[in-house]
């Protein structure tokens, strides 16, 4: 979150002109705003907007300056809510989208404020999920992503959001690439990258029918209600098409398992007691879809290869001086590397 001084009005947003365009085309919204910041979000600038009547959305844009071409996209995040809404997954409602950069200089969308909280770390999942609620939550978090994964895109008109076909063998040459084109500038390789690499290719599982992946489910992308269930999933703007068991890994590589060489971390939002094992997990998880889970350490594997790939050129970029390093730990970013990629030896050495 960057240091904006809030009492200059809410960052990126000219908020006369979103205001009156908020007010012409979504019913029932009367400004002037009460505008407050929401933390989260993959920098997204996101704000609670509530109106004089009290009625309350959340209305979110990318951040200022130069943005990648595919990072921080809005109408894509529009399109999977607006078309998921009508099924059993949970998701804000979809209110508004503006296509006009004229408004407030980016495109920018509002949806339904939800009364629910993102787990990101231990103290979170204390405050919020009592003990005797942690299964619940857990079961919750496991059948909405089951629930994804039965939708059919192209029945909800989600046909055209990513390619269909061999998305690990597309995944595999993208973040090998940027492994590659890192090593220099992070003066650092490890020749386990390749060699998982050429694994992950020479054993590429066929890929079932492609299903909406959301490509970073987890409890922190996750709004917990009330009642402990998932009362919404949120941040879809890397989501895509693809094949369902490389999202499920990714979703549970987050939750520790009693078989796990290291235990999780204490800070880590799945660390406290109380919730089902990762095995357990998958099993509920099979039990829903009916997918035969016998090949999951591949895809456990390529995450966490994949998970090092992206932390390596996030390292590079540091030692390039592209990103501020006050602040952070590059020894521990490095080691965290070399234990991402041995977590994906681990799991590849499991299938052999």
């Amino acid at each position: 979150m960057t240091n904006h001084d809030e009492s200059l009005g809410p960052e990126g947003y000219q908020v006369d002109a979103v205001e009156a365009w908020v007010a012409t085309h979504i019913e029932g919204f009367n400004p002037p705003f009460k505008w407050t910041r929401l933390e989260g979000g993959h920098s997204n600038l996101t704000y609670q907007i509530d109106d004089a009547s009290g009625r309350q959305a959340v209305i979110r844009r990318p951040p200022q300056g130069q943005l990648l071409p595919k990072a921080h996209d809005m109408s894509r995040e529009w399109a999977v809510i607006s078309a998921l809404g009508a099924t059993p997954v949970p998701v804000p409602e979809a209110l508004g989208f503006c296509e006009s950069p004229d408004v407030t200089g980016a495109w920018f969308y509002v949806m339904g404020l939800i009364d629910g909280h993102p787990l990101y770390n231990s103290e979170d999942t204390n405050r919020w999920v009592p003990k005797e609620q942690r299964q619940t939550m857990a079961w919750s978090f496991i059948d909405v992503l089951a629930a994804l994964h039965a939708v059919d895109p192209d029945d909800v008109g989600l046909g055209e959001l990513g390619k269909k076909e061999n998305y690990v063998g597309r995944q595999l040459k993208t973040w090998y690439r940027s492994w590659t084109s890192s090593v220099e500038p992070a003066q650092f390789d490890d020749p386990r990258a390749h060699e998982l690499q050429q694994f992950f290719l020479d054993n590429l599982p066929e890929q079932g029918p492609a299903r909406v992946v959301h490509g970073d489910y987890g409890i922190h992308n996750c709004l917990v209600g009330r009642d402990c269930t998932i009362a919404a999933v949120v941040d879809w703007e890397i989501s895509t098409l693809g094949d369902p068991l490389a999202d499920l890994a990714y979703a549970l590589n987050q939750w520790p398992d009693p078989t796990d060489a290291e235990p999780a971390l204490p800070e880590a939002a799945t660390a406290p007691a109380g919730f089902p094992t990762r095995t357990e997990l998958a099993e509920r998880y099979a039990e829903r879809t009916g997918r035969d889970l016998s090949n999951l350490d591949y895809y456990v594997g390529f995450n966490r290869w994949k998970s090092a790939a992206i932390v390596h050129g996030v390292y590079a970029r540091y030692c390039e001086g592209k990103k501020s390093t006050e602040g952070v730990d590059l020894d521990d970013m490095r080691s965290r590397i070399e234990r991402t990629l041995t977590l994906s030896e681990a799991a590849v050495n499991r299938l052999r």
